[in-house]
């Protein structure tokens, strides 16, 4: 993305030219309440898809398709919205499904019907989320749900308090999957340098870049249009149209640009939350999806903004220099995640439910990527 100084080269026309309220408003409106439980009847099982759909993704692809069955909503990988240059195993796409797996967790529980996860290692990659009926119970964390985004800004850098920390260790933990949580400033300085250090390698590889700049939405009209990718003013970026945005970004998106914002939101941040898995594997991945969906519902509850710094799990040949440095063990370390208090910023869109909502028995329809 653009650094603050090559925006600031920009013409404030072109930085005004952008449906951005519009934008803004149809995200918001995206996580209205839409169904409330009256304990007579269960939900409609759509309800529920939209709000696992608000689950986070690499690149905010969304590299899911969901199946609504009699008595259970299948979660199935998108292949087709895959990200071969930073995700060659698939490791974070099933990690996705685990966020709205996680999410359907929550939802169903709050209109009246208990759900169970089942993953068959074996299978074609696809989740199964069994639906019973039960009493209904609106937590915390599905309250959360409309709230949580990977807030991609700086945060105030003050401490998070004991309890907090201890609630979000309490989330984050999960079957074969433990969380790290490293607060102290030498720690964060470590962390960076392997963030700077993936992040340059990343950045050196043209697959990676043209990858990006294919998921990145660079005004607020082609966002509005597709419904997916990063939006270019969620990390505080000037809108403009494609073709621009992506000259500029050629010109001015640099490891160093890159690397000096990079520093700058981990200084921010209170701490960082590492997920680390006992095995690597898909069954694992996902549920580290899972215990980073309650962390970020927990931190949402408590007015915690977290995001994503993947780069040192992202990069083969960092990635066990990482684990070696932290002490992290024979287990491998999934997610990568600095949190902290800090404003929100605009919130993501979503494709509508249809676009992901697989009809029964119908062959699964690979969607575009970028």
């Amino acid at each position: 993305m653009l650094s603050a100084a090559s925006a600031a080269m920009l013409s404030p026309g072109i930085l005004a030219c952008s449906t951005t309220d519009a934008r803004q408003d149809a995200a918001i409106a995206q996580r209205s309440p839409v169904f409330l439980a009256t304990g007579e009847a269960g939900p409609p099982l759509q309800e529920l898809v939209r709000l696992a759909a608000l689950a986070p993704s690499s690149h905010n692809t969304q590299c899911w398709r969901f199946e609504i069955r009699p008595q259970s909503i299948v979660i199935a990988p998108d292949l087709a919205r895959r990200c071969p240059a930073v995700d060659p195993d698939d490791h974070h796409l099933f990690a996705s499904l685990g966020c709205a797996a996680e999410n359907l967790v929550h939802a169903a529980l709050a209109h009246g019907l208990q759900a169970d996860v089942r993953f068959d290692p074996g299978g074609d990659g696809a989740i199964e989320v069994g639906l019973a009926s039960t009493r209904a119970v609106a937590s915390p964390l599905f309250q959360a749900i409309a709230q949580r985004q990977c807030t991609r800004g700086d945060y105030d850098g003050l401490p998070i308090p004991n309890d907090e920390l201890a609630l979000l260790e309490q989330a984050g933990t999960g079957q074969g999957v433990r969380i790290v949580l490293l607060t102290a400033a030498p720690d964060r300085e470590k962390i960076l340098e392997y963030v700077v250090a993936a992040n340059t390698t990343q950045m050196s590889d043209p697959a990676f870049v043209a990858e990006l700049k294919a998921w990145i939405r660079f005004s607020a009209a082609e966002a509005l249009q597709r419904g997916d990718g990063l939006f270019a003013g969620l990390a505080g970026n000037p809108t403009m149209p494609r073709w621009l945005g992506s000259r500029l970004m050629d010109l001015f998106f640099t490891p160093g640009s890159e690397n000096k914002r990079y520093a700058a939101q981990v200084r921010s941040s209170a701490g960082i939350a590492v997920f680390v898995s006992e095995s690597s594997d898909r069954a694992h991945w996902i549920e580290a999806g899972r215990c980073y969906e309650r962390f970020a519902l927990q931190a949402t509850a408590l007015g915690i903004r977290n995001a994503f710094i993947n780069q040192p799990v992202e990069v083969g040949a960092v990635r066990p220099q990482f684990a070696t440095a932290f002490g992290l063990g024979e287990g491998r370390p999934d997610l990568v995640v600095r949190f902290g208090r800090g404003p929100a910023m605009p919130l993501s869109l979503r494709r509508p439910v249809e676009a992901v909502l697989q009809p029964v028995g119908a062959p699964f329809i690979r969607a575009r990527p970028g």
